[in-house]
This record gives C-alpha cells, structure tokens and sequence, in this order.
C-alpha cells in the first residue's frame, strides 16, 4: 500500500463517526479495555508494529471504545487513535508518562514514535499534565491551533465552532497559529481563545476557594469534580475548612491536605472511586 494511500486511510478512520451505543456498555467497554491496555503500575500504552501496513479495530464486548493502529510499509510510523465514549472523563496515560484526561467524546492521534516526537493531535476537549523533557517539547494541534509546550498543565476545548479555549494551570506555553507569524506566550492563569481568526488573551480564575464553609463542601467538590466518594467520620463534616485549590489539582494532593489538617488516616478504594478517612 503507498503511504499516501494509508495517510487517506487513517484520515478516514479519524473523521469517521462512532456508532450510538448505551452509556452502560460504553462504561464497561472503556472498563475492559483501560484494565488491559494501561496497567495499574505501569500505565503506559502498549505499542502495536505490524509488519504490513493495517487498520485495527479494537471493540469490546459490542461496545464503543476503539483504538485504531496503523503502520506504513516500512515500519517506520505507527499511529494510534483513542477515544473517549464514555459519559465521563477518562485518564489515558502517553507513553511518555504524561496524563490526558479525556472529556466524553474526544479523542487524540498520536504515532508510536512519541517518546522522541512528542505531537498529539486533539479533537474535543481534554486536560494535560506534561512530563518535563527539554530535548522534546510536547505540542498539541486542535484545528488550526498549536499548543507547544515543555512540562506543565493546561486544559484545550475545540468546540464545534471552530474556537479553541486554552487555560494554562501550571508551567508556561507558547500558542501558533496557522498561517500566522504571530505566538503568544501563557503564564498560569492566562487562557488563550481563537475565533474567526482573531486570537484574545486574558486573565481567568484557575482556583477553587473554600473561604470558612463546612468541610462538606469540599467532599462534595471531589465527587463532582473527581468522581470519588468522600466517607468522612460524622463530626468533621460541620467543621469549617479554609481552602484555596488549584482547579486541576491532583486528587492525591486534596487527600493529603484534608488528612494532615484533621489528623486522619485516608484509604483510596480506586475499584469503586471512594476514599475513606479514619
């Protein structure tokens, strides 16, 4: 097959639209798969080399996760698709140990060579956590966008409108546009919005207060926000908490606040999302 051939082939395959299935047999398809594909220990990745250029379609259990895989003539790219079919937001570890948390819908194109070219196509909306490697910038495409950046956090959306929303957490990146010869550079708390062709950067709020509220509060935002039950003991629960949290901060990290300002013991129970304190 000619590798112009298979590049019309996978733009197929990317643009191709996924057929409707339950949110329930979504879960457990994404379940399946992730418990396979990203070890707990290691969460990375597999990769898949073929020896003659091919399509594969991964679908489990009739569900709708899929993962394709391509490989041109000689070996030498590899492309991998993942999408999100869930009605949740899932975590998907890059070889390079740098984390996406997909949003429902959304997908990334990347090539089994990432470790030493580090670029991710994006559709949707998705939130990175970048692995530092100066010798390799890591950079993001989202329609006529590029996000390029060293080691930091940052959250893209490419609407249906063509408009992008970048919001920089943590680290610093550098936006392109194409056909511009402009770049703009994002400190922490800068997003970055292009529509119609005009760019617009300004200031957003990239913290969570919790200013004298009960420490329900805070076990209610882990639930909306992670997704994990908080089982707290009873008489903690009225007790007033004063709080400021980075709006993309790490689950482990609030659990070890809470735990260290009550002097409790938490246990994470990852199979069924809920964390206890003692």
């Amino acid at each position: 097959m000619e590798e112009n051939d298979i590049e019309n082939e996978m733009r197929d395959v990317w643009e191709q639209e996924p057929e409707k299935q339950s949110n329930e047999n979504k879960e457990v398809s994404w379940n399946t798969f992730s418990a396979q594909v990203f070890p707990a220990k290691k969460k990375r990745i597999k990769k898949w080399m073929y020896a003659a250029a091919a399509v594969l379609l991964i679908s489990l259990t009739g569900a709708l996760f899929t993962l394709y895989s391509t490989t041109l003539v000689d070996g030498s790219l590899a492309y991998n698709i993942i999408e999100n079919p869930t009605s949740e937001i899932k975590q998907v570890y890059l070889p390079d140990s740098s984390v996406v948390e997909l949003e429902p819908h959304a997908q990334i194109e990347y090539k089994n060579d990432f470790t030493l070219n580090r670029k991710v196509n994006l559709k949707g909306k998705a939130f990175f956590k970048i692995q530092k490697d100066k010798k390799h910038p890591f950079q993001v495409f989202c329609q006529e966008t590029t996000t390029t950046v060293l080691g930091t956090s940052f959250t893209i959306n490419g609407d249906a409108q063509n408009t992008v929303h970048v919001h920089l957490y943590e680290g610093s990146v550098r936006m392109n546009v194409k056909n511009s010869a402009n770049n703009w550079i994002l400190s922490p708390g800068e997003q970055f919005i292009y529509n119609n062709k005009a760019v617009t950067v300004e200031a957003f709020n990239r913290f969570q207060d919790f200013n004298n509220v009960e420490l329900v509060a805070v076990v209610k935002y882990i639930k909306e926000n992670y997704g994990y039950q908080v089982e707290i003991p009873q008489e903690y629960l009225n007790k007033e908490i004063t709080l400021r949290l980075n709006k993309k901060e790490e689950l482990s990290n609030i659990i070890t606040i809470i735990a260290q300002m009550y002097n409790l013991t938490p246990a994470t129970n990852e199979e069924i999302k809920k964390i206890t304190f003692q």
